[in-house]
């Protein structure tokens, strides 16, 4: 006798435990002590909702909508609609992603650090868009602009060499001629 098919919310919810599960093994792959504590708040974090409203999605007590499941689809990096089909049960380990174009790309956050500092500067922005967009220019110009006197040494990043201060000048200017200016405060 076959099966009866499972609801959308049943499935829903195996995925979203199923992505936690991810998260989790992800996050201990390095383990230390601040790794180990909050991994739900920064699970919900990542998801970009609250831990308690995580928290009533594990518990049932509310089910995952068609807006949040396509959330949770992009920021976990999963195709459109993955939430919505059966991976199994949310205990089973998921076979690993085959890497894409869209996570080759340099703009891209590739690890947890780069997501949240990302989520820092989109929550700023956000919140005050006109101080955000003033500040932020003005910071990446004093790091991308370079300068006559020496700054510290950076370690370079074991991806990729670092870029010289010509090329660090010009792709400044190149992001810089792209950015409207400022519209003033009316009063």
């Amino acid at each position: 006798m076959p099966t009866a098919p499972r609801d959308v919310a049943q499935i829903r919810l195996d995925n979203a435990l199923r992505l936690f599960d991810e998260f989790v093994a992800a996050t201990l792959k390095h383990p230390d002590a601040a790794a180990l504590r909050g991994l739900e708040r920064r699970f919900a974090e990542r998801l970009q909702i609250q831990p308690s409203y995580w928290s009533q999605i594990k518990s049932r007590s509310r089910q995952i909508g068609e807006r949040l499941a396509r959330q949770f689809e992009q920021l976990c990096h999963k195709p459109p609609f993955w939430m919505d089909q059966d991976h199994g049960p949310a205990g089973t380990p998921a076979p690993a992603p085959a890497p894409s174009a869209v996570d080759l790309s340099p703009s891209t956050p590739q690890d947890d650090d780069e997501r949240f500092i990302v989520g820092l500067v989109l929550t700023y922005y956000r919140r005050h868009p006109q101080r955000a967009r003033g500040r932020l220019l003005d910071l990446l110009g004093e790091v991308l602009t370079p300068s006559n006197t020496p700054a510290a040494p950076t370690p370079p990043r074991a991806t990729a060499p670092a870029p010289s201060p010509a090329q660090e000048s010009s792709a400044w200017q190149q992001v810089a001629m792209g950015i409207a200016p400022l519209k003033g405060k009316k009063r």
